[in-house]
């Protein structure tokens, strides 16, 4: 197939759309990217650009060796990735974790996806499925209503889960008397500023969580949180030590004096100046005066000044395996494919890989090739999920559960890890050897 008569058109200008675009026109592929920015918004976006990200500055993990979130990045930087490469440049410290600047991560990749010779941006909101040509839907969790229903009375009724998104506060109005800087078990140069709790002030917190009145959700019957998003207010209701065990826990942290608290809050920087700050795994749906209220029951922030508020939005999926073949196009369809958050991934680096992955299959599809996914790799591994999950499908973030076990029997958790990274890297590079996927075609 002539790839420069190949025209592939993309439905929104996020993570997993603009990696698809950038693989796709950097190996010769004409693209037309469909951004219905700055016209219209959803409920959480703001700003003009793309690959914007809302819930978190962070893309969780970059250790290769002992994180399958960090193993994930490694495989798409072998091929090449936009949102890796963004990511690396716009990078502020977070200790072993790879945190970005928002504004400066999403605007290296708007400038290269619109100086790209091989893609055409064009700002106009998308209502109905293409029926020409290969089209990738990448139009995320909060795709607008109209192609929202398109897409339901084409494949049939979408899932949902409900996401949260943390507070961000200003940094001169954290009391440093209460709180002190540094990264747990010192694997950092000092990026996260610690909120001390004594056993008292925890447990006036988790009370107070858990009579707060949360904000309402509209439109929608029930509510479905997923697990890694799940609002804080709600974890504590699940036990008084629930906290401990999680965003406020102490490990590998020692205040000024050498001693451990007793529950500790997390702040991690949001800008290369450290002029805001996050508040790590404290997602809410609190109303905005009660979040005022309750956060300030820590006493490091008893006088915060709140840049952005927490909230909490809906995050709509297809069911994967019963739509998609296992090349990733649509059954019913088969020019049309999904990517990113759409199609039941969770998380910003496993809504990019999923892009990355439809743009691979597309590729293979022009270039009469056909790509062999192991679960080998994390990838691979994210691939079989949206395609033969069948039963109780839920959304799914890179974890080493969903790899193909070792062959060979590895008890210490460490060496597991490392073998785990090692096949992964090597079966990516046995992929791109084999179907010549690094060679560029301007």
């Amino acid at each position: 197939m002539d790839r420069k008569n190949t025209r592939v058109k993309i439905v929104g200008a996020g993570l997993a759309g603009c990696e698809a675009s950038y693989f796709l026109a950097e190996r010769g592929i004409p693209v037309e990217l469909y951004e219905c920015k700055p016209k219209r918004y959803s409920l959480v976006h703001s700003s003009a650009d793309f690959a914007e990200l809302v819930c978190s500055n962070s893309l969780k993990s970059n250790d290769v060796y002992a994180n399958a979130c960090g193993l994930l990045k490694e495989e798409m930087r072998k091929f090449g990735s936009i949102i890796m490469e963004a990511a690396e440049f716009a990078k502020i410290p977070a200790g072993g974790a790879l945190a970005v600047e928002r504004d400066k991560f999403s605007q290296y990749i708007t400038a290269k996806i619109k100086s790209h010779a091989n893609i055409t941006v064009i700002e106009e909101e998308v209502t109905e499925l293409f029926q020409d040509g290969y089209t990738i839907v990448a139009s995320g969790p909060l795709t607008l209503d109209s192609l929202a229903n398109c897409i339901k009375e084409e494949f049939g009724e979408g899932l949902y889960f409900y996401d949260a998104v943390a507070p961000i506060i200003d940094a001169d109005s954290i009391d440093m008397r209460y709180a002190f800087v540094g990264d747990r078990y010192n694997k950092g140069n000092g990026d996260y500023i610690n909120c001390i709790l004594t056993q008292e002030e925890y447990l006036a917190f988790v009370e107070a969580l858990c009579i707060a009145e949360r904000a309402p959700l509209h439109t929608f019957e029930k509510q479905e949180v997923f697990e890694g998003c799940m609002p804080i207010e709600v974890l504590a209701k699940r036990g008084v030590d629930s906290l401990r065990f999680a965003m406020l826990k102490p490990v590998g942290l020692y205040d000024k004096a050498g001693k451990r608290p007793y529950a500790v809050l997390q702040l991690r920087k949001e800008n290369q100046e450290g002029t805001a700050y996050n508040l790590v795994g404290c997602q809410t749906n609190l109303k905005f005066a009660e979040q005022r209220r309750v956060f300030g029951l820590i006493p490091a922030l008893k006088n915060a000044n709140y840049l952005r508020y927490g909230v909490m939005h809906r995050n709509t999926y297809i069911h994967s395996p019963k739509i998609v073949n296992t090349d990733l196009s649509c059954k019913k369809y088969s020019n049309i494919y999904f990517a990113g958050q759409i199609t039941g991934v969770e998380g910003y680096v496993e809504s990019a890989a999923s892009g990355l992955l439809t743009a691979l299959q597309i590729l293979a599809k022009i270039q009469n090739k056909k790509i062999t996914w192991t679960r080998e790799s994390v990838l691979g591994a994210l691939y079989w999920h949206q395609i033969t999950m069948v039963e109780n499908f839920q959304p799914m973030n890179a974890n080493y559960g969903i790899l193909a076990p070792l062959q060979e029997q590895v008890r210490d958790k460490v060496k597991k890890r490392q073998k785990f990274a090692e096949r992964a890297l090597k079966n990516i590079d046995s992929i791109i050897e084999i179907n010549n996927f690094n060679r560029k075609e301007q």
